[in-house]
């Protein structure tokens, strides 16, 4: 047995960085939150400008706080955690830089082009070609970074951390190749190759399982890492950990349908989708109790210590999260859910209270080992623990409040059978007080998170005055290593072949990806085709870039589900063959306001025209921003015949003579709305039909037209 102390020089510069960079993105991403938050209590914040508009800053919060704030914290926790589990120094400095600044410069571009319009709009994966070509790169780099560690690794013993971060890089990498396949049109212009049902699939086989593999798997790794270490306790049970991994690996990736339950997505799908949800719950809380039984006998250290104050609420967000994600996987229960602040509510739970209370507490805990000097002050990390759990409490409960809701009044009759609240609009006024105690909760996080970096720069400022020795040496013990093969067991002796593991790994998340979207692309008569839908015109398909660039998805869904009372508000419930030429599909996650897949023909152009200018002059009590610049903005048609063409490739049925004669036949659409919009009372203006008002009226207006109810 070796019991002689090694010596090891370890890159934690890299940890450093990462580390201050979580903190600054961190208060972006939640400032954010808070302005648009107030938005839709006091819309006239959106000031009138097209890149502080609710629809361009909702996407900027959600990627600030998932791939900035918590992207961030999983590369400090990983180059942190893995050097000491593997008693190696990275694979390359030099990659490890790369990783940082690269990601770092990616950050910045998905900011500069959200609050620029420039989106695809599918949900966590907004960016466009370059923004997604960049990110692979770096994803390869930090793989290679991290399998290299792993081959030149002096343990053997591949500790239960690694297996989650394994995991982590190979699905999310798969995850982005197939989400992102886009066909461009220009440097920052792309159509997804997949359309409609199919498009919606692939998307939230993605969207779900990034918040799997992204917001889940590492951060149960980062779990596995630091819970032991702040509580000097052993992990509770290394069976329990085999059977959390491999079970949550491979049920997760097949619950992504869940989020398009009782849509038109073929039945077969959505239950497969429900029953793999449902099934997510007995690891997802076998993890969270192996996390909490790791304090068995600390419960003094706990009382004391707010690093694991932090933790175990961050452990416990968890276990609650992973209870509400099956349970809102249940028809009955996701048809009252669904589309509903209630939702908002539930994935907020889980990254401002998992993954926000995770990375605060293995921040306090890396400060006075990467800086050599003792946090600041135990008090402001207290104040910080009760205030960030006092808001986001305020915020989920809120949510839920409003959730529930508004599902109750949409689906409200009256004892004649007729809505009791057909006008969209009373749901959103009755919601008024929750956003705003949404508004406080948030506020509390923010000002929670503000402590922190007060208590980190004077952390800071004192290591530097002291001196401090950063050189990153550590003095540590080889592990024990049992020398008797037959002693180990077949998952440790797994745990010694992390190529075989890793393989295992991807096999374990291809199967249900396979299984369920291939079928949904092959085989023809899961979408079957509707005779009457036609292609989007060139002035509806430039209308329909407008609305996608706006940002109108993020309050709006469209897609009519077949209950009665929204085929009573909106009309004919929706069919999947209607969305065959959507290239992305527009289905929607939230409605901050009505439904618009039946909206076409609803409204004369005079109401359309009115309400992008005013919305609250229209619609008394409405919170949409108004959108002045469409009524200054030429329709740019530079790239319009060049859309037709990309989407003809994509199978779009666009003649030649429709993508040479694209401009023409766009013109003279326009002037036919313009001409309609002054019979109806708008004053005169011959450079009118060139506007962008006016191909989003065209847009609108063409929406769910296709098919005539019986």
């Amino acid at each position: 047995m070796d019991t002689r102390v090694e010596r090891f020089n370890y890159d934690d510069k890299v940890v450093r960085q990462f580390v201050l960079v979580t903190l600054l993105w961190g208060v972006v991403g939640m400032l954010v939150g808070v302005i648009i938050a107030l938005q839709l209590v006091f819309p006239e914040l959106n000031f009138g400008l097209p890149w502080l508009s609710f629809g361009r800053l909702r996407p900027l919060h959600t990627n600030a706080v998932i791939f900035a704030f918590a992207g961030n914290t999983i590369f400090a926790g990983i180059y942190y955690s893995t050097q000491r589990l593997l008693k190696a120094r990275m694979f390359s400095d030099f990659l490890s830089r790369v990783h940082f600044w690269g990601w770092q410069l990616i950050i910045v571009s998905a900011a500069v082009t959200l609050v620029s319009g420039i989106t695809v709009s599918k949900e966590y994966a907004e960016l466009e070609w370059p923004i997604d070509i960049a990110i692979t790169l770096i994803w390869v780099v930090f793989a290679i970074n991290f399998f290299g560690t792993i081959i030149k690794r002096r343990e053997k013993h591949i500790y239960v951390a690694l297996w989650f971060y394994i995991a982590t890089i190979v699905t999310v990498a798969v995850l982005h190749i197939f989400n992102s396949l886009e066909i461009p049109v220009s440097f920052l212009k792309s159509y997804s190759v997949y359309a409609g049902v199919q498009d919606g699939l692939v998307q939230w086989w993605y969207g779900h399982n990034a918040v799997a593999f992204f917001l889940t798997t590492p951060f149960l790794g980062l779990m596995y890492y630091f819970m032991p270490k702040a509580a000097e306790r052993p992990v509770y049970s290394y069976r329990l950990s085999i059977v959390h991994f491999w079970s949550l690996v491979f049920l997760y990736i097949w619950a992504g349908p869940h989020h398009l339950l009782n849509t038109s997505l073929p039945e077969w799908a959505q239950t497969t989708g429900m029953l793999f949800s449902l099934m997510l719950i007995a690891p997802s809380w076998g993890g969270m109790i192996n996390g909490l039984l790791t304090l068995r006998g600390a419960w003094d250290k706990l009382r004391a210590d707010p690093i694991l104050k932090f933790m175990v609420v961050g452990i416990t967000f968890y276990g609650m999260s992973t209870f509400e994600g099956p349970m809102m996987s249940v028809r009955s229960i996701n048809a009252l859910s669904h589309y509903t602040d209630y939702t908002i509510g539930h994935v907020h739970g889980g990254a401002l209270g998992w993954n926000g209370f995770i990375a605060f507490g293995m921040i306090y805990y890396l400060l006075p080992k990467l800086w050599k000097v003792p946090v600041f002050s135990k008090k402001l990390m207290m104040a910080h623990f009760w205030t960030a759990t006092i808001g986001i409490v305020l915020y989920v409960t809120s949510m839920w409040t409003a959730g529930i809701t508004q599902g109750l009044m949409w689906r409200a009759f009256t004892p004649e059978g007729v809505l009791k609240y057909p006008d969209f609009i009373s749901t959103v006024v009755k919601l008024q007080p929750f956003y705003l105690t949404r508004v406080l909760g948030g506020v509390l996080y923010l000002t929670g998170l503000l402590i922190m970096v007060y208590n980190v720069a004077k952390t800071l400022a004192a290591s530097k005055a002291a001196n401090a020795d950063l050189s990153d040496v550590e003095a540590s013990a080889p592990a024990l290593v049992a020398h008797d093969s037959h002693e180990h067991t077949w998952h440790q002796r797994l745990e010694g072949k992390p190529v075989l593991f890793t393989v295992l790994v991807l096999l374990a998340i291809l199967v249900g990806g396979i299984v369920e979207i291939v079928p949904m692309i092959a085989v023809a008569s899961n979408i079957p085709t509707i005779a009457s839908v036609k292609p989007y015109s060139p002035l509806e398909l430039e209308g329909r870039d407008i609305y996608i660039r706006e940002g109108c998805y993020t309050c709006h869904s469209q897609m009519v589900r077949p209950f009665r009372e929204e085929v009573a508000r909106y009309g004919e419930y929706s069919k999947s063959g209607e969305f065959v030429y959507d290239h992305p599909f527009q289905f929607g996650s939230k409605r901050t306001g009505p439904d618009l897949h039946r909206v076409g023909g609803k409204y004369p152009n005079m109401w359309h025209f009115q309400h992008f200018k005013a919305p609250a002059d229209v619609t008394k009590g409405s919170i949409m921003p108004p959108y002045p610049w469409l009524y200054s903005n030429d329709l740019g048609t530079s790239l319009t015949s060049k859309k037709l063409s990309v989407m003809k490739t994509l199978g779009v049925p666009y003649s030649e003579s429709e993508i040479s004669g694209a401009v023409d036949a766009l013109n003279a659409q326009a002037k036919q709305v313009a001409d309609a919009l002054f019979r109806e009372g708008v004053a005169h203006d011959e450079t009118l039909y060139r506007k962008e008002v006016i191909a989003l009226i065209a847009y609108i207006q063409r929406l769910g037209t296709d098919i005539k109810a019986k």
